[in-house]
Parts: structure tokens; sequence; C-alpha cells
């Protein structure tokens, strides 16, 4: 299968059937070609009709939906992550999907490794292009999707216009970021006036995680991502929690994909270690479950009983949200292991589906 459908007269081709390698291409040709054939040929253009394979008309909202630009077509592909699904993505194979799983709306993100690759100039020139991508598709798919814009972090002055440029401009639902960048998680000093913007504008941040350098390849015969997602969402929330940033910017939405990985496992640790240490009882007044209880979760990759069990015992039904993985996983088969866990009522699992993204984007209200 290749990664286009279609090449038109003119545009620049490229053979990506071999995906694991960096291809024919060089990355200039490669984005000159995309650029010509814009987001309706790399996507499919005009709005697919609803074919829907579900039992009711689509209403979820999917929080957890990702997207992939040309230009990180073009890293990804280049760098070798053997992210095969993103490069091989198309809206129309997202539509498909969401009409077999009764999602009426995805929120578009970027998934990891994101944008920053060393270089701050492209990793700014990357952003934009990404969120003006997705913003397109929004455009050109009105009502099925929404765009969670991203961010080239670890550059804050960049970042800071972006999410500008993101929310302003593009009218995004929100921020996506990962969980860190360079070694550095999300409470760290260094991303405090990231924090205060958005902050200040009350921001939906939806997180994603990052396989971050330190532990690559630790358990033979286990693909790193197996544990190292949750892991590194786990971090990312202890680095909030523990360095007082979730207590002093109480107006950010954050969203951690995964159930919260693996924290809600931890929680009695968290707890004995603000106990035990005298500055971060004053860090954190109402204790780390406090925080923890504010947060939202998604349901992607976690929508059994394994995961959920320990995490709903945390929070309630209105901290829950429904996401996929897509193109790694799918909506039917997420809306099917949510109701096959048994945990909630049909007024919950409404919540859960479409009213709590709602309560944090209001304009899917209507």
């Amino acid at each position: 299968m290749t990664m286009l459908n279609a090449t038109p007269p003119g545009a620049f081709r490229c053979d990506t059937s071999h995906v694991h390698t960096a291809g024919c291409c060089g990355r200039r040709n490669f984005l000159k070609g995309m650029a010509a054939m814009g987001a309706g040929a790399l996507f499919g253009a005009g709005t697919a009709k609803a074919q829907t394979a579900a039992s009711e008309k689509p209403f979820r909202i999917d929080v957890h939906h990702h997207f992939s630009s040309p230009g990180f077509i073009a890293e990804i592909t280049g760098r070798k992550t053997g992210q095969v699904p993103l490069m091989r993505l198309t809206a129309q194979k997202s539509i498909e999907d969401m009409d077999k799983g009764g999602v009426a709306t995805s929120i578009l993100s970027i998934s990891e490794p994101s944008v920053f690759f060393g270089n701050y100039d492209a990793a700014r020139a990357l952003a934009r292009e990404t969120n003006d991508f997705g913003a397109r598709l929004v455009r050109e798919y009105p009502g099925r999707f929404g765009l969670f814009g991203t961010v080239p972090l670890p550059d804050v002055e960049g970042s800071l216009r972006e999410i500008e440029y993101a929310l302003d401009t593009l009218k995004a639902d929100g921020i996506c970021m990962m969980t860190d960048y360079e070694g550095k998680f999300l409470g760290d000093p260094a991303f405090t006036p990231v924090m205060e913007e958005l902050n200040r504008r009350k921001a939906v941040v939806y997180t994603h995680p990052f396989r971050n350098a330190c532990c690559r390849n630790l358990v033979p015969d286990v693909f790193e991502p197996a544990i190292e997602l949750g892991t590194d969402t786990t971090r990312t929330i202890a680095s909030l929690i523990f360095s007082g940033t979730a207590p002093r910017f109480p107006d950010i939405k954050f969203i951690f994909s995964h159930a919260g990985g693996t924290a809600p496992y931890l929680v009695q640790r968290f707890t004995f270690l603000a106990d035990l240490r005298k500055d971060l009882r004053s860090r954190l007044p109402e204790g780390p479950i406090h925080y923890l209880q504010r947060f939202y979760y998604d349901t992607a990759n976690a929508s059994t009983v394994y995961p959920l069990a320990s995490l709903m015992k945390l929070i309630k039904p209105t901290q829950l949200v429904f996401g996929t993985d897509f193109p790694f996983l799918t909506a039917s088969g997420t809306a099917t292991e949510l109701r096959e866990t048994g945990m909630f009522s049909a007024a919950e699992l409404r919540l859960i589906e479409r009213g709590n993204a709602e309560t944090m984007m209001p304009k899917y209200k209507t």
C-alpha cells in the first residue's frame, strides 16, 4: 500500500511503498510535491458522506485521534521511525473509522515524536505547517474534525507564538504537548511561561506520551511503547504535581492519554512522598490526590477493565473522555470494550463519550 491514493499531473511523485526506508525523495522535493497537492489530495478532497455502520447516529467525540501533515510524514519517513500507520494515514480512513464507531467529531492531534528534532527554526516551521494543515482539514470536513494545535517545545518563545496563532487565528480547540521535551517534563521551570499563558487562556491541553531517551530497548523482545509510553505519562503527571505547577495553574484543563499511564496505580506512593517531605506538603496544600482528580484522562488503549479499575477508584466519570488512538486502534473497538467492562451506566457512558468533552469545549454542545 502506498501513502498516496493518486498523484495529480505535474506533482512530484515518490514511491513510499517501502516505508521503513527513507525512500527515493529528498525531504525538500517531497514537501514540494505534497504542497502542490494540498490537504485535499493527501487526505481526500471534499466532505465524505457518512455511511454509518453503527446502530446509532454518530455522536461520540474522540479526543485522541491522530493526523499527519506532509511535513510530519516526511520527517518520520526519513528518520525511519517505523510508524507506518501514521505514514499511510488519510482523512478518508479517519472518516470511515469514525462512522463505523459512532464518532461525530474527532479532535486531531499529532503523535510522537512531534516536531522538534534539534533545530528551533525547523521545529517552528514544522509546527506551523502541521497546524495549518490540520486547520484545512477542519474546514474541508465541517463538523467532523477539531484540532489541538502543536507547539515547538522546548522552544518557549516559539511555542508562545504558536499558541497565539493556533488559538486566535486558527481557532484550535486546545494545544497538544508531548509528555517530555529533551528530557524535561511539563512541570519543568523552563516551561513556566508557556503554562502561564495556557492558564491565562483557560486552555485545554491534550498530552501525548513520548519515548524518553533514558529508557529505550531496556527489555528484550518487548516493544518499548508497551511500557514506556504509559510510564512517561506518569513522569509528566508527577512533574506537574510535585513541581507545584498544577496548583499554580489551576485553569489549564489537562487531558492525559491512556488513562493516565501508571499514575493511578502509584497514588499511594505519591501520597506517601508528599506526606514525607515538608517542602512538598507546602507546595501541595491539598495533597496529590486532589490534583489527580482534577485532571482528565482518555480511554485510548485503556478501554478495558484492567486499566480502568484503578483509574475509576481515583476519579469520577466526569473526568474520563473518549479517545481511540486512531489509526493504531479503532473507534468501534474502543466503544465496544467500554461497554463490556460493565463499569458504567448509560448516563455515565454518555458523559464519557461526549458530555465531558462538551464541558471542556463548549462549542460542541451545538
